[in-house]
Formats: structure tokens, C-alpha cells, sequence
């Protein structure tokens, strides 16, 4: 509830300082949920209460946000093209939305979470007035604690699937030629995966090519998911028991490099 973006503000302008005619922003895994006020703070964006007294761009006094005032905006912004790559495709608002989903990850209690989507949703309601944006309908505009949504509205960012980008960056399709099996991974794959992680895109394009995908991480749901079958053919911990993250976290290289080791033992020889 006191956290804010505010530090990729400070950045923005001094990356504008330097004469940047394009800015790429990757976002995902802040510890905030403030909607892009920070941000925009930073560039000069001031936020009120319906008495006219100043707020400190924070949840804990966003939550009485009534007007936004633009008009010390870094004009420099405007004239920049901005590419915000984001790392799930949840929307702002509701049950998979910004505060939902990602709020009790930041440490942010069920009475938080309900004052958190209160506050994007009233952030939301002024940009549609001002701008004439709709920031609760965007994909993407979830991403990093709704930022990604405040700098569509309010700065005309440019919102695209950061693992897509890279993908697209790095050459991955050429690289599935002739491939028989793609094996990926991050710290946890469960359900939220398929919201535009990169563990997702990755499965998802050698899925097209009809190319067997095993996926490997720290933890995997132990229910079977209909929902990640369509993308991975084989999940696996690479954790063969329960245990505690400090302790998972040590052991990463040792148990990837064993968990490796048994799937290429049963892969067919060339």
C-alpha cells in the first residue's frame, strides 16, 4: 500500500534526458500495484482528493484519487514511442486483475486487494474521462501492478507480449526447424503460465509444429491440468520433495542438472 513505481519514472526521464526517441519498458514482477502513478508522477503527473489536497502517488492514498492533473507532463514524452513488453496478458480490473491476481504475491492482504482494485478502478474511470481510454479492457494492461495500464492511457504506450518480442527477437521459429523436442522452464509453472509467460509462448509456438515440449520447474500443480496438457506434454519438479524455497533455491543447479539427466536418459539414442 505505500509502494510505487516511481523509480521506473526517474528512469524514464532520465533516459528522455538523454535524448531517446523510443523507450522499451519490460514489466512484470514489480512489487508494487499503483497503476502507473509513480511513473507518471515522476514525469509531473499530480494526483488530487476531492478536496483539492495533493496525494502522494501511493495505493494508501489513491484510494481517495478524484482528479489527475496533467498539465506539467514532460511534454518530451508524448514525442516518444513507447513499447511496454509485459509478462502475463491479465486485464486491470476483477478476479484475474492486477490486485486479484498479483497482490497477494507483493504481500498484499484480502482486505488490501479489495481497496487496491477500489483504487484502479477509480484511476481508470478519470484516464477513460481524459483520455478517452478504456484501461480496463487492454490485454496486458494487468501487468506489473496495472502500469502497463496507466502509460497506455496516459502516455500512448504501446502494450505487446514481452515473450513474443523475444522470441520473435532471438529468431525461435528458425531455431524450430528441425527440432523433435523443446524443453523449457521457470521457478514455478502452474495455470498462471498460460497467461503470457515466456515458459507459454515457447510451449505454444512448438506446439504449431506439432513438437513435444517437456517443461521443468521448481514446483508444477499436482493435479493434472487439462489447461497446460494442451501446451506440455510432460511437467516435472525438479524438487523430488517438498521442501523450503531457501532451501530449493540453493540446490537449483544440482537438482536441474539430475532432473536433466533422467529425461535424456530416456530419450531415444540418435
Amino acid at each position: 500500500m505505500l509502494a510505487n513505481s516511481a523509480g521506473t519514472g526517474e528512469l524514464i526521464k532520465a533516459a528522455l534526458d538523454k535524448g531517446v526517441n523510443k523507450i522499451i519498458i519490460g514489466m512484470g514482477g514489480s512489487a508494487t500495484v499503483d497503476g502507473g502513478a509513480g511513473i507518471l508522477s515522476s514525469l509531473g503527473v499530480k494526483f488530487f482528493n476531492e478536496a483539492g489536497d495533493l496525494l502522494n502517488p501511493v495505493p494508501a492514498e489513491l484510494i481517495d484519487l478524484a482528479r489527475i492533473d496533467r498539465s506539467d507532463l514532460d511534454k518530451r514524452i508524448l514525442s516518444c514511442e513507447i513499447v511496454i513488453l509485459c509478462d502475463v496478458d491479465n486485464k486491470l480490473l476483477g478476479d484475474e486483475g492486477a490486485a486479484a491476481v498479483f497482490g497477494p504475491q507483493k504481500g498484499a492482504t484480502a482486505d488490501d486487494v479489495i481497496k487496491l482494485d477500489a483504487m484502479l478502478t477509480k484511476l481508470a474511470a478519470i484516464a477513460l474521462q481524459q483520455t478517452g481510454k478504456d484501461m480496463t479492457t487492454i490485454k496486458h494492461s494487468g501487468t506489473a501492478g496495472g502500469a502497463a495500464a496507466g502509460l497506455f492511457a496516459f502516455l500512448n504506450a504501446r502494450l505487446v507480449s514481452g515473450a513474443n518480442y523475444f522470441l520473435e527477437l532471438t529468431g525461435f521459429d528458425v531455431a524450430l526447424q528441425n527440432i523433435d523436442l523443446v524443453i523449457t522452464g521457470e521457478g514455478s509453472i502452474d495455470e498462471q503460465t498460460l497467461h503470457g509467460k515466456a515458459p507459454f509462448a515457447v510451449a505454444a509456438m512448438a506446439k504449431e509444429r506439432n513438437i513435444k515440449v517437456i517443461g521443468l520447474a521448481g514446483k508444477v500443480p499436482s493435479a493434472d491440468s487439462k489447461a497446460l496438457n494442451r501446451y506440455f506434454d510432460e511437467l516435472h519438479s525438479i524438487n523430488k520433495q517438498q521442501t523450503y524455497l531457501a532451501i530449493a533455491l540453493k540446490h537449483t543447479h544440482d537438482n536441474l542438472v539430475l532432473t536433466a539427466k533422467e529425461i535424456g536418459d530416456r530419450l531415444p539414442s540418435a
